[in-house]
């Protein structure tokens, strides 16, 4: 950007500014209202609409929202509708599968009591309790900076400037962003988020903590034909079309109104650099156990989104002064369950308790000590405790005796309280477990048939991702050099791969200088998953957030 005297930022004072509006953050500034109706509260969400940016599978655990309202199963409009009524695991091979008997699984892993349903809806539902008890909720903004005193104390934050085009400069629709300034500030922005990232470098967050590990989640909504709906069906597998040494599972839910979900995990800690995410989900839904579900159906929807799957032994701390982490921020998801939501939910009410004290007390800007102290004796510490070595199991093990051994642990830590493995530890983080590519098997995909299994761009067309064309790449690679010479010349470009979207590319016909390949960046295809920022081997490519309301806007997700 040239060298130009920008407008001093408007800034407005709440007692607590919060970051993201999923289950976290709203159950956050409810939580406050309910304790203290004259407190300030305000949400920033960077999605166009409450629920724009929400991607979960869903099975939710009502954990939560019987906590924070005892008497949502009353209300004609509450979000969740459908009761798990059926639940199956599968160990799928290429041409069949086997049903993993219910009474071999773990108590923790039944899903009979929870809700099959759209995490998205149960945000806007949220919202509108929030908005009732005096929140303001303002989407459509992204939070672009953390603000900090003079002590280092975090203040709060400021939405990014909008108008600036894609060459930097400011052009007709230039407008600045806001300060939003709090007491405590919380950042709830989910898995990887921008913020979050630098203040978990800034305060050394997670020092003395494993490395935080990911996956990343894909999800279709369908429509189904109604001889093939099953409300309350509820299906879980693994196996095919992965390899043992390839981490994943899918799920497939019904839902109400003749709706299903498909949807399909891959761990990032994989090694072979031609593994595509998103072709081995499209793949999955061709399986003689899947295929026949969708027949005569239609898709309605795609999106995807990055998943924390470190478990206890990565949470960050929490808490710094002038704010703390909440929900997957915190990296709250239990890996073996598929389920993050319920945590998020009942860490944003913790969070918020001991927030209201301090408010009470007159305190601002300090660390909410009270509040890390008292997450691993919660009910969020006691879920994550239980299941904590199945995933560096699955790891260090491959997929089958990494499962089976993983669901011995958890047997003996439900009925002996301990584990034999003590509490393992994770090892590298996702970024660096790629093998060059000379030492990798390529894969070959195969074409999309268009009736169950489809392509990258069709499929970002279902997400409704929309980005102001004229605004700085928010995909920030900082060494283009290194891009070339390891990304490409020694992994064989794995992020044209990884990416869900088709955002990224090497072009070689009619590529750079002298027919070089050339890397092109289709940013207005980013649906906001995070996968480059947490898979880019070189930790080179950095994430940071677009123009407010860009992004995918999914509907009922």
């Amino acid at each position: 950007m040239s060298e130009v005297e920008l407008p001093e930022r408007e800034s407005m004072d709440y007692d607590v500014v919060i970051v993201g509006g999923g289950p976290a953050g709203l159950a956050a500034a409810i939580r406050l209202k309910q304790l203290d109706e004259a407190l300030s509260v305000v949400v920033v969400e960077k999605g166009s609409e409450i629920g724009a940016h929400i991607l979960s599978g869903a099975v939710i655990d009502p954990i939560g929202l019987d906590r924070l309202f005892p008497d949502w199963r009353d209300d004609p409009d509450r979000p969740l509708k459908t009761p798990v009524t059926d639940d199956r695991f599968y160990l799928l091979g290429p041409a069949g599968g086997v049903q993993l008997p219910n009474a071999l699984m773990p108590p923790l892993m039944s899903n009979h009591g929870n809700y099959t349903g759209s995490l998205g809806n149960v945000c806007r539902w949220l919202a509108g309790k929030a908005e009732a008890l005096g929140v303001e909720i303002y989407p459509g903004f992204a939070a672009a900076e953390v603000l900090y005193g003079d002590d280092g104390a975090v203040l709060g934050i400021a939405t990014g400037d909008m108008g600036i085009g894609r060459d930097g400069e400011i052009t007709d629709r230039f407008t600045r962003g806001m300060e939003l300034r709090g007491r405590y500030t919380l950042f709830a922005e989910g898995a990887r988020g921008s913020l979050t990232k630098q203040l978990i470098a800034r305060f050394k967050l997670d020092k003395d903590r494993e490395p935080q590990k990911y996956g990343i989640g894909l999800k279709e909504l369908w429509q189904l034909a109604p001889d093939r709906h099953q409300p309350g069906l509820v299906q879980h597998s693994f196996g095919w079309p992965l390899d043992n040494a390839t981490g994943g599972g899918s799920f497939l839910y019904h839902l109400e109104d003749g709706l299903a979900v498909v949807g399909f995990v891959v761990h990032l800690n994989y090694t072979n650099p031609y593994v595509s995410p998103f072709e081995e989900f499209q793949r999955f839904k061709t399986h003689p156990m899947i295929r026949p579900t969708l027949m005569g159906g239609k898709r309605l929807s795609y999106g995807a989104r990055a998943i924390t799957e470190g478990g206890y032994q990565s949470v960050p701390k929490l808490t710094f002064p002038g704010g703390a982490l909440i929900g997957c921020a915190a990296g709250f998801v239990n890996v073996p369950r598929i389920k993050g939501s319920h945590n998020a939910v009942l860490s944003g009410m913790l969070a918020a308790e001991h927030l209201a004290t301090a408010l009470a007390e007159g305190r601002s800007h300090d660390e909410l000590a009270s509040y890390e102290a008292a997450w691993r004796s919660s009910d969020i510490g006691r879920d994550l405790w239980k299941v904590r070595n199945a995933k560096p199991l699955w790891s260090k093990l491959g997929t089958y005796a990494g499962i089976a051994l993983g669901g011995l642990d958890m047997w003996a830590n439900t009925l002996l309280g301990f584990s034999p493995f003590g509490t393992l530890k994770h090892g590298k983080p996702d970024s660096a477990t790629l093998k060059p590519a000379t030492e990798a098997r390529k894969i070959a995909y195969p074409k999309p048939d268009g009736v169950v299994s489809f392509d990258r761009l069709s499929s970002v067309f279902l997400s409704n991702t929309n980005h102001e064309e004229d605004q700085p790449v928010h995909l920030k690679v900082r060494d283009m050099a290194l891009q070339k010479a390891s990304e490409l010349g020694v992994f064989a470009g794995p992020s044209a791969r990884y990416c869900p979207a088709g955002v990224y590319e090497w072009v070689e016909e009619g590529g750079g200088p002298g027919g070089e390949p050339r890397y092109v960046i289709n940013a207005q295809n980013c649906v906001h998953c995070k996968t480059c920022d947490i898979k880019d081997p070189n930790q080179n490519i950095d994430w940071v957030t677009p123009e407010g309301g860009g992004g995918p806007n999914y509907p009922n997700m």
